[in-house]
């Protein structure tokens, strides 16, 4: 075989392996898709989008006067970073507790829409936390709304009902 013609054959196929490993790796790369962030959603819709999780964040940190680690356990494979999914913190379950509570109030015994006349704002977590983690439970001074002593059990029967066992009804 003649020197020209296998230079025009090594020539070729060096361009066909090229092309071929030029076509390989960018197909490979789209065919990848970009790294999904775990989630583990145990009370928000598992199709929440990005912003309305966000907002729902951001709600959280303001209400209670907090950052992210305050729910969320720091990453164990990524220092300096949080790991959103894990449930290492006690207050992520907890948070989950509130938000459950809440809407169960809110459904139970707020009015939306009845009438435009009487409308009731929603219970959030605002309404008690006010931005603190961690509020203070304050009862109102008057006969009228009498709540549990501070440190104590309440005192008599309860509305409607029965003294407990053992009580003397006052």
């Amino acid at each position: 075989m003649p020197l020209i013609i296998q230079k025009k054959s090594l020539l070729t196929v060096g361009v066909i392996v090229a092309t071929a490993s030029i076509i390989t790796a960018f197909t490979s790369r789209d065919n990848q898709q970009p790294p999904q962030h775990k989630h583990n959603f145990k009370v928000l819709p598992q199709d929440i989008s990005r912003d309305s999780l966000d907002m729902i964040m951001d709600h959280f940190k303001a209400a209670l006067g907090v950052k992210c680690g305050y729910c969320h356990a720091q990453s164990t494979t990524n220092p300096g970073h949080l790991d959103f999914s894990s449930d290492d913190k006690p207050e992520k379950e907890i948070a989950r507790k509130m938000m459950v509570m809440t809407n169960d109030i809110n459904q139970k015994y707020m009015r939306f829409n009845e009438d435009s006349t009487n409308q009731t704002e929603a219970v959030s977590c605002i309404t008690c936390h006010r931005g603190d983690a961690h509020p203070e439970a304050k009862y109102p001074a008057d006969d009228h709304h009498q709540g549990p002593p501070p440190g104590g059990a309440p005192q008599g029967p309860p509305p409607g009902g029965n003294p407990p066992p053992g009580g003397n009804g006052k």
